[in-house]
């Protein structure tokens, strides 16, 4: 029982920037704004798609979907993190801290798909415009919907799995503000060599797979703007396609230095920050960056305000 309890501890002291305690206040209220802002963001989108009308085309299912991921999402790491970051105690215990990294992989992987589909949907809506309701069709945004939790969740599994049975020889300190795979593995006392080939392997499918469907999607996309006649046209398609490309970015960028680079380069405090973006970030800007340069949803989200206001007036 000794050996078992040093292998697996009961608990693990997240470090996060402890070599800065300085940073844990203004971290603690920069993150609970940056989640306040989730919320109300995320929810907003989800309820205007639901109850509005005009946003009941498949671009806007699969954008109900990215914001219900991002909540998910955030809620796996931040309140923990403010927990963390609000007052003496940095510790977590064993078994919440392997639910937090199986459940927040799951939904990193899951987004990671997500958004090379809603590529596909944004190729079908351009470029075939005329069939794009009968192409995307309900039935095949829910397929396509499950099938990126169902990818997400396979391969959280398996990782998880692989990285949860690791020894860790009573090491508690995990140099991170969470529970992420990576961190995990470089806490073992083992050789970790299968663990991190697999992670790598893994990801450079999970991140380059949907990455190249997103590249190609958007080469056609850009011939068939160009041949849009009217300038009105091209700004919607443009504007629509831009969202989408910049959310892409903000997701991809962090995750390709995190997973794809061999374990141990780079700093671990450039890799925290990286992190701490696209787990909180990049949750916070979606909402905001499609509702900023779509029209169809800053309409909904008025028409959803005032029905609130005239609501509570009657």
């Amino acid at each position: 029982m000794k050996h078992v309890n040093e292998s697996f501890p009961e608990n693990f002291i997240l470090m996060g920037f402890t070599k800065y305690p300085w940073l844990d206040l203004p971290l603690f209220f920069g993150l609970l704004m940056s989640y306040m802002f989730t919320l109300l963001g995320n929810i907003a989108i989800i309820l205007a798609s639901q109850l509005d009308s005009q946003l009941q085309s498949p671009m806007y299912f699969f954008l109900t979907s990215l914001s219900f991921l991002d909540l998910c999402f955030t809620t796996t790491t931040v309140p923990q993190m403010l927990f963390n970051l609000g007052g003496p105690n940095k510790s977590i215990t064993y078994v919440g801290c392997m639910a937090q990294a199986y459940v927040f992989h799951w939904l990193g992987c899951t987004e990671c798909v997500l958004l090379g589909i809603m590529a596909l949907d944004r190729y079908v809506a351009v470029c075939k415009p005329l069939r794009y309701s009968v192409i995307m069709d309900h039935k095949l945004c829910l397929q396509l919907s499950s099938t990126a939790w169902l990818i997400g969740l396979g391969n959280s599994l398996l990782q998880s799995t692989l990285t949860v049975q690791l020894p860790l020889c009573g090491n508690q300190e995990l140099d991170h503000f969470f529970c992420e795979l990576p961190s995990l593995i470089k806490m073992a006392c083992v050789d970790t060599t299968v663990n991190e080939l697999t992670l790598a392997v893994v990801a450079t499918f999970l991140i380059m797979g949907p990455l190249s469907m997103i590249l190609a999607s958007y080469s056609y996309i850009a011939k068939a703007v160009f041949q849009i006649p009217s300038a009105d046209g091209k700004l919607k398609a443009f504007n629509t396609c831009s969202s989408h490309l910049l959310v892409v970015s903000l997701f991809y960028g962090p995750g390709v230095y995190i997973y794809m680079q061999p374990s141990g380069d780079g700093r671990q405090d450039v890799t925290k920050v990286l992190t701490l973006f696209y787990c909180v970030i990049t949750p916070m800007a979606n909402p905001f960056i499609y509702t900023l340069r779509n029209k169809d949803v800053k309409g909904a989200l008025m028409r959803l305000l005032r029905r609130a206001i005239s609501s509570k007036r009657i």
